[in-house]
């Protein structure tokens, strides 16, 4: 794929067909509870149970696909856990080398199961900044193309499908979407949302934790405005800028940008566990957290998508929040 902002559906719709039986049709779940509580009927993506525990797998999936066609023998990824886990499954899948960049805070859930799936896991700061500086060296000492987690328009026409498949279930059971929520890090899950939903109608929103909302300060700003990001429970969702490529797809098509705090992503991923029985974590609960705080139409029910974007999540923060100290929230997330 060598298009960049000229992406558009039928992207996504090429990414979905190469997909078919690569990755898991998730389901879409619902519960009453939570149409009460949003005032809309709510379907949930369930990529909490894709493989690899996330939505990134389909992005990685197809990039690392596409690479290994042409030739390439290995692949480097840097993320704060879930992009590093998915490239190194496709890795093995296809039979490439993996190194993935991971920052010395990342969840153990997360290192372990890249090294589960036979990365060699590289430990590089805290910051994006540290890790991409980290990756780009190896790259260049290996010879091996670094597949970014968002910046990259495979990655984004791959997450897309998940939002593409949700608005073809919705539209199948008669409930077609008027709009559409995924949670934003660095804006690749988003982007393909909005190339998904190019000539529906539907309206499109990201969702960002507050104090890591790079995204809605760029589009109020016109230009990329980098962020020192907070301390958030939502550890997937705190790129200190929005990606170069996911920005110039959203920033005339995404309908508005909703922040959430961590006492409501915790609020979220307590519905999620105990009305879905699915567990989900943080940075994915976050866009249920966002869909409930949109307005409801006062004139008719409207139907909302969400993409639950993944589950992997510490067992130690699963009990933390299912008993929260509110006050902890956020310290507690920056060292799970």
């Amino acid at each position: 794929m060598t298009r960049t902002v000229g992406q558009v559906r039928a992207d996504v719709e090429e990414a979905s067909r190469w997909l078919a039986g690569r990755v898991v049709r998730t389901p879409v779940l619902r519960s009453p509870v939570i149409d009460e509580l949003a005032g809309a009927q709510v379907l949930l993506k369930a990529e909490n149970l894709q493989n690899g525990g996330s939505y990134k797998m389909r992005g990685a999936l197809r990039a690392v696909g596409r690479l290994a066609m042409a030739g390439h023998t290995g692949v480097i990824a840097q993320s704060t856990g879930n992009h590093a886990v998915a490239v190194a499954l496709a890795a093995r899948q296809h039979g490439l080398a993996a190194t993935v960049v991971l920052p010395v805070d990342a969840a153990s859930t997360k290192v372990d199961r890249a090294r589960a799936a036979g990365a060699r896991v590289v430990f590089a700061g805290t910051s994006v900044e540290e890790r991409v500086a980290v990756a780009n060296g190896l790259s260049d000492e290996s010879g091996h193309p670094v597949v970014d987690a968002y910046d990259h328009p495979d990655v984004i026409a791959g997450q897309g499908t998940a939002s593409l498949e949700l608005i073809e279930d919705a539209e199948r059971a008669g409930t077609p979407l008027d709009a559409l929520v995924v949670p934003v890090g660095g804006g690749g899950g988003v982007a393909g949302a909005c190339l998904a939903a190019a000539g529906s109608g539907i309206e499109v929103y990201g969702v960002e934790p507050v104090g890591c909302d790079s995204l809605a300060r760029s589009l109020a700003a016109g230009v990329r405005v980098p962020v020192t990001p907070a301390l958030t429970i939502a550890d997937g969702l705190r790129p200190s800028c929005v990606g170069e490529l996911p920005f110039a797809i959203v920033r005339d098509t995404l309908r508005g940008v909703v922040r959430v705090d961590d006492e409501e992503i915790a609020a979220a991923f307590r519905l999620i566990l105990t009305e879905l029985k699915v567990l989900a974590e943080p940075s994915g609960a976050a866009g249920l957290a966002g869909a409930l705080q949109l307005a409801p139409d006062r004139d008719r029910q409207r139907t909302v998508g969400v993409v639950l974007t993944g589950g992997n999540v510490e067992e130690a923060l699963v009990a933390r929040l299912m008993a929260p100290r509110s006050a902890d929230l956020a310290e507690e997330g920056a060292v799970a």
